[in-house]
């Protein structure tokens, strides 16, 4: 075999490549396990005639060896100061995340190895939690790498498939390994919230190895076959809603949440980051477009309703498209955007702002909801009629919100007495209980005091203070429990108008983390039953 090897020339050409292959090897710094058995492979390679398809085989699987990072990494810069300035350079806001990443440098400083941290960072689409994670690496001089998991329905997407199979690759995390050239980047798992699993096994359980400082400085590909170090890569994930996520895999994450932003840091972000960004893609000088303060705050309010940014982002590069016309066709050479000239250029006005209800109506209550998006305020319509003691849901309501509202309806059943109404009254009545938007899904228990405030305006004919907004959910016996959101519902609060917040006592903590400007203009009043909430948003009281 050997003599056909050596007439054919296969043999003398491969032993170039070889001895190449094996300085690689020695250069990389593996560990001597996994050194003995590429070794090993590398051997196979060269008894391997070159034409056969195991020859390509093994040596794509050396290759890829000898192309990952096993011992380089790059330097952390320890300027906490400097990591800071460009942390706010890009992002106004997201104080607690500055924080950590701040905080993360500080100890990497005292003490040379640390096991990087596992963030996820939590909150509605546009608030910045990617370009966020880009930021990280900057300040800490590290390589970023970026994988989406939106969609990834297959284990091997991250473990990757088995030598065996024709045409295997390793999963997503060593080829962003390779891609990063270092053992320490930041790695971006994007959308981690929506992955999901079928046949072909679950992606959420291969992430539990690469999530778990215990286990992932031995994290092993079903191609490479050999254990991997990824202690010291900076794992950063993001998500919109953690309740998909399993969790046992929520479990291995520091989660650390970020609201919308209130109207002064959207303020803020157009100034300084979504203007500049616009004008330069659209060609257009500083000196040619004004766009004033009153304009921007006009486009926030009445152009978008968003947490985030992304929305605002499109009506400026709108306004960008039409002033970039104007001077063009030579109509202006210079345009400033005012309130009053804002409706010519984007159109009539797309959203109410800063406007509640017009009067006190009965049986009409706003609650407070928190969605994946942000917060919105929900109005809940009770209706009685003669009949026979009927309950009538609608509004497309899940069935943790219809268990709330025959909680709620429960809870008004007790207080008869209070009420001044015989005990024949529910039988020889109807009640429909609407929450409007009827296409829109609507879940949870936190509109509890809500219903119960609307039904009982509607037994007693009583109207609802129109500035209250309210939240909580409420118990058989009237207690009104915890509820989670309230920095984004207060927010969406703030932007229709309403002045007065109903919330659970046990939520004076999250008070705290609404911002001042917001808080300032509110009035909270904290419950701890529903009978306190019904003095506070009945017309003249309970």
């Amino acid at each position: 075999m050997k003599a056909i090897q050596t007439e054919l020339g296969d043999r003398e050409g491969k032993t170039g490549e070889v001895a190449e292959l094996r300085k690689r090897i020695d250069e990389t710094g593996m560990p001597e396990s996994t050194k003995e058995v590429v070794l090993k492979e590398l051997d196979r390679y060269e008894k391997v005639p070159g034409a056969s398809a195991e020859s390509g085989v093994i040596r794509n699987y050396i290759d890829w060896i000898v192309s990952l990072p096993w011992t380089k990494a790059t330097e952390d810069r320890m300027n906490i100061a400097h990591a800071e300035e460009i942390l706010n350079r890009d992002h106004d806001g997201l104080e607690k995340v500055k924080e950590r990443v701040l905080e993360y440098l500080a100890v990497r400083q005292l003490r040379n190895s640390l096991r990087g941290p596992i963030l996820c960072l939590s909150g509605p689409p546009g608030v910045g939690k990617t370009s966020l994670a880009r930021s990280i690496a900057e300040s800490l001089d590290r390589k970023f790498i970026r994988i989406s998991l939106g969609g990834v329905r297959d284990e091997s997407e991250i473990r990757g498939h088995r030598r065996t199979y024709v045409g295997a690759m390793p999963g997503r995390i060593i080829q962003g390994m390779k891609k990063a050239g270092t053992i320490n980047p930041v790695f971006l798992l994007d959308e981690i919230d929506k992955m999901s699993n079928d046949f072909r096994g679950d992606p959420a359980a291969a992430m539990l190895e690469v999530l778990d400082p215990a286990q992932n400085n031995t994290f092993s590909d079903h191609y490479i076959e050999e254990p991997y170090d990824l202690s010291n890569v900076l794992f950063i994930a993001t998500a919109n809603d953690l309740s998909t996520i399993p969790a046992p895999l929520l479990d291995r994450m520091e989660i650390i949440s970020i609201a919308g932003y209130t109207e002064i840091e959207k303020a803020q972000i157009t100034n300084n980051h979504l203007i500049p960004k616009q004008l330069k893609e659209h060609g257009l000088k500083k000196t040619q477009v004004i766009i004033k303060d009153e304009a921007v705050l006009d486009i926030i309010r009445y152009y978008t309703r968003e947490a985030g940014v992304r929305g605002l982002e499109r009506q400026i590069a709108t306004l960008c498209r039409k002033i970039a016309k104007i001077i063009v066709s030579g109509e202006k050479k210079r345009v400033t955007v005012s309130s009053k000239s804002l409706e010519d250029l984007l159109g009539k006005h797309r959203f109410r702002y800063g406007q509640a209800e017009k009067e006190n109506q009965v049986g009409v209550a706003t609650g407070l909801a928190y969605t994946t998006v942000g917060g919105d305020t929900l109005q809940i319509e009770v209706s009685l009629t003669p009949g026979k003691g009927k309950i009538q849901l609608t509004g497309k309501l899940g069935d943790v919100m219809k268990e709330s509202a025959q909680t709620a309806l429960s809870y008004v059943r007790t207080k008869m007495e209070d009420l001044d109404v015989d005990a024949e009254y529910f039988e020889t009545h109807d009640i429909h209980i609407h929450v409007p938007e009827g296409a829109v899904p609507k879940d949870g228990p936190s509109a509890g005091i809500t219903m119960a405030t609307a039904i009982v305006s509607a037994i007693l004919h009583r109207p609802i203070r129109r500035e209250v907004g309210m939240t909580g959910e409420i118990t058989l016996r009237g207690r009104v429990l915890p509820i989670g959101g309230l920095k984004e519902k207060t927010l969406s609060a703030h932007r229709a108008g309403l002045t007065t917040i109903i919330c659970p006592q046990d939520n004076e903590r999250d008070i705290e983390d609404i911002p001042e400007s917001v808080r300032e203009q509110l009035t909270f009043k904290l419950v701890s039953s529903a009978d306190e909430v019904l003095a506070y948003a009945l017309d003249g009281g309970f």
